[in-house]
């Protein structure tokens, strides 16, 4: 199973495109404090980056910005 939960905010203004088929698709960063501090004390953050499509795209572009707080649910791909 392929499935994953993150708790983060945005790093940027979401980008909204639109495919040749007129799919919208909006990615953007977020930014996910791990739970443990590191050997020196300091909070480490990870940056994650998040593809979305269809109407969540747009209701993201459309509501959305640089430092809102999101809970996301989905699957991790790598190329």
């Amino acid at each position: 199973m392929n499935k994953v939960f993150l708790i983060g905010r945005l790093t940027r203004d979401p980008e909204l495109r639109y495919t040749g088929s007129n799919i919208a698709v909006a990615t953007f960063n977020i930014a996910v404090n791990r739970p443990f501090a590191n050997q020196v004390g300091e909070r480490e953050v990870d940056f994650i980056n998040i593809v979305v499509w269809r109407r969540q795209a747009e209701n993201i572009k459309n509501y959305l910005t640089q430092g809102s707080q999101v809970a996301i649910e989905g699957r991790i791909q790598t190329r």
